[in-house]
C-alpha cells in the first residue's frame, strides 16, 4: 500500500504566512498529524485494510491451485490405469474360466 507523507514544515510555513504565530502554526500542525494518523488508523479498522490481499499474495495462490490442480490430475491418470489394468486382468480370467482352459 503507498504511503501518503505529510510535509510539515511546509504546512507550518504557510499557516505563518496566514497569519498563524510561530507556537500556534506547531500546534495546529502537530494536531493535524494526529488527525490524519488517526483517521488512516480508522479507516484501516473499519475497511480491514490489513486483510486485503496484494497481487503477489493472488499469484501465489494461483500458484498453488495450479500445483494441487496438476497433482491431482496425476493421482487420478494413477487410479485409472490401475482400475484399467485391474478390469483387464478380471476379465481375462473370467473369460479363461468360461472357456475352461483354467
Amino acid at each position: 500500500m503507498s504511503t501518503l507523507t505529510f510535509d510539515t514544515h511546509e504546512f507550518v510555513k504557510k499557516l505563518k504566512e496566514a497569519g498563524f504565530s510561530e507556537a500556534q502554526a506547531e500546534t495546529l500542525t502537530d494536531l493535524q498529524k494526529i488527525t490524519v494518523s488517526n483517521t488512516l488508523e480508522q479507516a484501516k479498522h473499519d475497511y480491514h485494510l490489513d486483510d486485503l490481499a496484494t497481487k503477489r499474495d493472488l499469484n501465489e495462490g494461483q500458484l498453488k491451485l495450479q500445483k494441487e490442480i496438476a497433482e491431482t490430475k496425476a493421482n487420478l491418470v494413477k487410479w485409472l490405469v490401475a482400475v484399467g489394468l485391474l478390469q483387464i486382468t478380471i476379465i481375462t480370467g473370467l473369460l479363461l474360466r468360461l472357456s475352461g482352459k483354467v
